[in-house]
């Protein structure tokens, strides 16, 4: 709502990482939470990604949107995060949906055959209304 106080409509974070990768988080109780994560998703930088998607699915929102339209590298460990993550999220009763996968993402994906298991979308827009 306009004029609303962020910290009451819902909570935006960053958890920085010094390996080239930041995830920016928004969410509103009730409502659809986005994670949207920037850099390389790897071994290395996987930290911030797992403690902000940890948090938002313990939050149980109806939605939750991870935005990878701008990862620019996705090794098995963080394949193997969306996975986790999205298995936890089914059972706390989250649709968990990827939006704006990156091409690079998309390849770790295609080769694993993981593309059917997730909910991919073309923008966090259209993730967002599902």
């Amino acid at each position: 709502m306009p004029g609303e106080n962020e910290q009451e409509a819902g909570t935006a974070a960053r958890y920085p990482h010094e390996a080239a990768l930041t995830v920016q988080v928004r969410s509103q109780r009730g409502r659809e939470a986005v994670c949207r994560i920037a850099g390389d998703l790897d071994i290395e930088t996987l930290a911030p990604a797992q403690e902000a998607l940890s948090t938002l699915v313990g939050q149980g929102p109806p939605v939750l949107v991870v935005d990878l339209g701008q990862v620019g590298f996705c090794d098995s460990s963080g394949l193997n995060l969306l996975l986790r993550t999205r298995a936890a999220a089914m059972a706390a009763g989250t649709e968990f949906r990827l939006a704006a996968v990156a091409p690079s993402v998309m390849r770790v994906l295609e080769l694993t055959g993981a593309q059917t298991v997730f909910a991919l979308y073309e923008s966090v827009d259209a993730a967002v209304t599902g």
